[in-house]
């Protein structure tokens, strides 16, 4: 009998838990707070307070706010942490100072809140028309002040047997007081006309005058830092630090510009949301370029002065490890500059929202994104990592002599889409990193400089090669650029019937210097052969003996013959 108690016991335990589980997903289905009664001490809600959904009760707000209905507005905010004398003197002022949080703070999009009573949002074609589920809470903002992050939200509640309502969250108008003392009004604002706080389209009359006068006041001091800059220059001494001052007046102009506005901003002048925020992406975008722009600057005077101490003009004759170091540079020059670009265009679309209000879309369609962009940018996005490449695995570096389709070119410098190369003509070569990088190029510089060069001589069979050696190793001990001379060789490559090829070869110091030197022996020993020996010059043979007409003797043929 004992045991059977115990066994019903148990189901009736079962059975009552099934029971609370199920009361209790049937609230959390209904969808809002229930709660005994809502603003008792503000009374009967005006028949135009509508509140039925969220983008309807924040419309509602808006409107009443913006004719001066404080205390209808009143009605959409959630008061019951209050008491009821408290909520009726306190309503209108926590209403208006919410209307002022809400239009200095953040640029709300009505259109965007949810027009569905339970707070749910239809799904769009690509979410398999499916609607995100109804919440009893809902974020209308996220602001900052110096100690805290607020949240402003609105709550679904529902007080006995009347409908549910959408109202600002007690939480929230909690917190208006501190969000009101970092967005509200500043001083100076209490000394302009009524008739100016009027609005006029997104902003008020005021702020339309006070921008243009704002931007003015920001580019003088722009404009005076730079002439301050310029008047500082000539007070350096020439070289690298007057050459990096003259190149970032204008930088440090945009970042004390950017400085002084947000300053202005945080301290002086309030706008409303759309200016404020849109003035706080510009101003941090300049911020950003100017410091990158400083960065970058920095990095040229650097590269400047190295090159100019130890690389000098940019060739091959320098140490390769000067070379190296410059190649280095450049590559930390196009690093600050994708930094910066990256960085800048990393937080204006963090700060436009751009994502946010395209929402699943754009990830729907990140491939077809994806392709689109690989297409249309695959030459520009080739070139750069080319050139990361070329940075990189360093087969050629500044100042490096190639041999590029058939022209003679220094390495002047590799930049993000193209590569410079200087021409032995002093013109310049420009060319894609990415063909520069697919072709093949004969770089001379990538060991070491030196290189050999032949000096051929078609003469007679007559020549003496003796002679000929001894004069190439006279003329070529002479030039100043050959070097080892124990490596200087001369000898017969190749003939044929009439003629002989003789080979000298030599050494130089680098490839424009051997070429100069062959040149230059060359002509020492074709003057040798033509002042000394005419006889030894290539010539057509006619036959009229069994000997060379040429030694004087022979006995005659009865015939010529050719």
């Amino acid at each position: 009998m004992v045991r059977w108690q115990k066994w019903l016991m148990l189901v009736v335990f079962l059975l009552a838990s099934t029971s609370i589980a199920v009361a209790q997903d049937g609230a959390s289905e209904q969808g809002w707070y229930s709660v005994n009664a809502l603003n008792s001490g503000l009374g009967q809600a005006p028949e135009l307070v509508d509140r039925r959904t969220p983008r309807e009760a924040m419309r509602t707000f808006r409107n009443l706010t913006e004719q001066g209905e404080f205390e209808a507005a009143a009605h959409v905010l959630n008061l019951n942490d209050l008491s009821l004398p408290q909520q009726r003197k306190r309503g209108a002022q926590l209403a208006e100072r919410l209307a002022t949080i809400l239009q200095r703070g953040k640029w709300l999009q009505i259109s965007e809140l949810p027009s569905r009573q339970d707070g749910s949002v239809s799904g769009s074609a690509s979410q398999g028309s499916q609607a995100r589920p109804a919440g009893r809470t809902i974020e209308l903002a996220s602001l900052d002040t110096p100690d805290h992050m607020y949240d402003i939200r609105l709550g679904r509640y529902k007080a006995g047997d009347a409908s549910p309502v959408w109202l600002v969250t007690p939480e929230s108008v909690a917190g208006i007081t501190a969000l009101y003392e970092t967005y509200g009004p500043r001083e100076f604002e209490k000394y302009i006309p009524e008739r100016l706080k009027a609005s006029l389209g997104l902003l008020k009359i005021w702020e339309w005058i006070a921008l243009p006068l704002v931007l003015l006041a920001i580019a003088m001091i722009g404009k005076g830092v730079h002439a301050l800059l310029g008047t500082i220059k000539p007070l350096i001494p020439s070289g690298s630090r007057s050459i990096f001052v003259e190149k970032i007046r204008v930088p440090m102009a945009l970042i004390v510009m950017s400085l002084v506005t947000q300053a202005m901003l945080n301290y002086i002048v309030s706008f409303s949301a759309v200016a404020t925020t849109t003035l706080r992406v510009l101003l941090f975008a300049v911020l950003a370029w100017g410091a990158g722009a400083m960065a970058l600057r920095l990095v040229d005077t650097i590269m400047l002065k190295m090159t100019r101490r130890m690389v000098g003009d940019i060739d091959d004759t320098k140490s390769q490890d000067d070379r190296k170091l410059l190649t280095t540079l450049y590559a930390i020059r196009r690093v600050v500059i994708l930094v910066s670009v990256t960085v800048v265009t990393i937080y204006v679309l963090g700060q436009v929202r751009l994502f946010e209000s395209l929402g699943l879309s754009i990830l729907a369609s990140a491939s077809v994104l994806a392709v689109l962009v690989g297409i249309a940018g695959q030459a520009v996005l080739g070139n750069i990592l080319s050139s990361f490449q070329l940075s990189l695995a360093k087969p050629v570096r500044v100042g490096d002599l190639v041999y590029f389709e058939g022209q003679w070119c220094h390495v002047e410098g590799i930049f993000f889409t193209f590569i410079r190369l200087k021409i032995w003509n002093e013109r310049r070569l420009v060319v894609p990193v990415m063909y520069f990088a697919s072709k093949p190029f004969e770089n001379m510089s990538a060991k070491e400089a030196k290189e050999y060069r032949c000096v051929e001589l078609t003469l007679h069979l007559s020549a003496d090669i003796e002679k000929i050696r001894e004069k190439f190793v006279e003329f070529a001990k002479a030039e100043e650029d050959v070097i080892e001379h124990h490596k200087l060789f001369c000898c017969i490559t190749a003939q044929n019937t009439h003629t002989q090829v003789i080979s000298c070869y030599l050494m130089a110091s680098d490839p424009i210097s051997s070429w100069m030197v062959e040149a230059s022996v060359r002509e020492k020993l074709l003057a040798f052969v033509r002042d000394d020996h005419p006889e030894w010059w290539p010539r057509d043979v006619v036959v009229l003996s069994r000997h060379d007409i040429a030694q004087g003797h022979g006995e005659e043929s009865s015939e010529a013959s050719p």
